[in-house]
This record gives C-alpha cells, sequence and structure tokens, in this order.
C-alpha cells in the first residue's frame, strides 16, 4: 500500500467561494433553507425525510440555541469545487435525469427534462456539498463544527447511490489537505446505520485517513452489524478511542446518522433517541479531550421524529459544554507525526 504523506507544500488549483471569512459572532453551525428539496411531492418517493434539516432549525430556534443571526448560511459547490475529488465523467453523467432517478432512488425523476433535476435535486445536494466543505475549515478554526445536512458517504469519485450524488465527505478532506496549513490526517467516524462505501472507495490506499465504520452488514450496500443501546454504546466508545489512537488526526468527521434509531424502516437497528444522544456525546467527549477538531454531518435518518432527536443531541452537546464557545479552547491541528494506519471496514 502506497503512502501519499502530505510534504507541507499545499496545491491550491482554483478559487472557491468555501473558504471566506465568517464573522466571529456567528456559531460554526452550517445550514441553507435550500438544503430542503420540495417539488412537486416527488420527494415523498423516497423514505429519506427531504425536509428534515430545516426542521432540525426550527427546533434549534425555538430552543433558543440559535437564530439566523448566527448561522453560516451554506454556499453552492461549484463545479470546480467538485472537480477536486469528482471525475468531469461523472459530473457530466449527472446531466442525464436517468443517472440522477438512479442515484437518488426516485424513478419518475427520469421522466423530468434535467434542466429541473438539476434546480429542484441536485442544487439542494451541492448546498449541502458546499456546506460540509464549509464547515470543514470552521472546524479547524473553531475546534467544532455541525453541517445541518450532508454526510453523502455512499458517493465516492465517480459514482453516486443511495441519494448521495456528492462525495460531501471526500472533498471536505481533500480540501483541507491541500488548503489548509498543519492538516495532513484526518480520522471518519462513520456510525450511520449503512456502510460509507464512498469514502471508504477514495481513500482505499491514501494513509492519512484512518476509517472507523460501524454499520448493519445485513442492509444496503452490503456489511456490519447490529446491537442494542448498552451494548452498542460500549463498542462505540471502545473503537472510538481505538480509532483514534490509531493516528492522532488533524481533525475528525463524524458521519452521525440517525438511522439506528430503533424502528427506522432502512437502518434495520434499534438504537433509543437516548441512546443516539449519548452515542454524539461520546465522540464529541473524545474529541474534546484529545483536542481534535471535529465535523460533525447529519447523514441518514427515515423517520420524522429524527429531526428531533438530532436537535435534542446538539442541545444535549451545548448544554455539556462541548460545542459553544467554551468548547473551542485547546483544540487545533496537531503538529506530531505519526505513521498512519487504515481501516476501510471499521472494527468487526
Amino acid at each position: 500500500m502506497s503512502s501519499k504523506e502530505d510534504t507541507g507544500r499545499k496545491n491550491v488549483s482554483h478559487q472557491t467561494e468555501l473558504y471566506t471569512e465568517v464573522p466571529a459572532t456567528c456559531l460554526p453551525i452550517v445550514y441553507s433553507p435550500e438544503y430542503n428539496i420540495t417539488f412537486m411531492g416527488l420527494e415523498k418517493l423516497h423514505p429519506f425525510d427531504a425536509g428534515k434539516w430545516g426542521k432540525v432549525i426550527r427546533f434549534l430556534k425555538e430552543e433558543q440555541l440559535i437564530n439566523d443571526e448566527i448561522i453560516v448560511p451554506a454556499r453552492e459547490a461549484s463545479e470546480a469545487d467538485l472537480l477536486v475529488v469528482h471525475t468531469a465523467r461523472y459530473l457530466n453523467r449527472l446531466k442525464w435525469s436517468v443517472v440522477v432517478a438512479t442515484i437518488t432512488e426516485i424513478p419518475p425523476l427520469l421522466f423530468l427534462p434535467n434542466f429541473l433535476v438539476q434546480r429542484k435535486v441536485l442544487r439542494p445536494l451541492r448546498m449541502q456539498t458546499g456546506g460540509t466543505i464549509m464547515a470543514g475549515k470552521l472546524a479547524i478554526d473553531r475546534g467544532w463544527a455541525i453541517n445541518v445536512g450532508g454526510g453523502f458517504h455512499h458517493c465516492s469519485s465517480d459514482k453516486g447511490g443511495g441519494f448521495c450524488a456528492y462525495a460531501d465527505i471526500t472533498l471536505t478532506i481533500k480540501f483541507l489537505f491541500e488548503r489548509v496549513e498543519g492538516v495532513a490526517r484526518a480520522t471518519i467516524i462513520d456510525l450511520d446505520a449503512h456502510q460509507g462505501n464512498g469514502h471508504e472507495r477514495d481513500f482505499l490506499e491514501d494513509r492519512r485517513v484512518y476509517i472507523m465504520d460501524v454499520y448493519n452488514r445485513h442492509i444496503y450496500p452490503g456489511d456490519g452489524y447490529a446491537k442494542k443501546d448498552v451494548e452498542y454504546l460500549q463498542k462505540v466508545e471502545l473503537h472510538c478511542e481505538g480509532a483514534l489512537n490509531e493516528i492522532q488526526p488533524d481533525i475528525i468527521i463524524y458521519n452521525a446518522g440517525t438511522d439506528i434509531l430503533d424502528g427506522d424502516p432502512l437502518g434495520g437497528l434499534a438504537i433509543s433517541p437516548q441512546g443516539i444522544i449519548k452515542r454524539d456525546e461520546i465522540i464529541f467527549t473524545a474529541a474534546r479531550r484529545r483536542g481534535i477538531p471535529i465535523l460533525m454531518v447529519t447523514s441518514g435518518g427515515y423517520q420524522k421524529k429524527t429531526a428531533r432527536i438530532i436537535a435534542d443531541s446538539i442541545l444535549n452537546l451545548h448544554r455539556l459544554g462541548l460545542i459553544g464557545v467554551e468548547a473551542v479552547e485547546g483544540a487545533g491541528p496537531s503538529d506530531v507525526s505519526f505513521v498512519i494506519s487504515k481501516s476501510a471496514s471499521g472494527p468487526q
């Protein structure tokens, strides 16, 4: 396995609007109303709640954690941004409605003109992808960040699937490696119920990236395991510590899918809302204790109540001081060099 160790020289190939300055008065919570997909009811043909991101924000506003003035507005990832990871051939294939229908698992899209598919389906996904990239830089600057969206972990550089058209996690890491001094290693902790096969393909031979992936192998796309609350949380904590011991990452990308919730039609697991909240607490506590910047993306979740659980988890993190202004102190990129090892399949 060849090593692609960072040489300290950043290769910035294009101008981007995703790394703009963010006012200090803003919390590093990234969102745009354009995340939400609504188009002639077609979004209801997929079990994913295509409006859950806006519901999370509404709940956080109702609890007075945020308001419009302190949210970081997401920007759309441009074609040049996407080409940092995606092949031109793949992006051109998205100009065919039949391809987007297959990726998003919404068959009627194949009958629509592609300009409508681009505007009503792919643009929201590009907004979320831009939001994840922006949140990656914010996590380095502030110690933590949350994109209330993103987590398209089934998409790789040249293939989409499972409602994932853009590889936002891979893009975020590649942007950081290319543009931010002191960021040379990353750990992905993927706790969505589904295997993160997209970023696993992208980083298969990249020893700068270590992946911990806990998933249900009996569901799409193919490998993993399922646990109840106590055993599940014990294994998450154990393997989280193990993953962070493998390398000393400069950032953690945390794919916090809520499709592990009991009753989820696609996740096939049986974790309670309190278990999900505790799971997120475990990951943020480990990051805070080690002084590692962390970016959380919300990923999968196929029940209407998942938006409330995501909001409650964010509120819990804030109550515990794991996010907020007080959580920034002591975080930042590591300057210690380690030999990197990599796991593509996660703990078994």
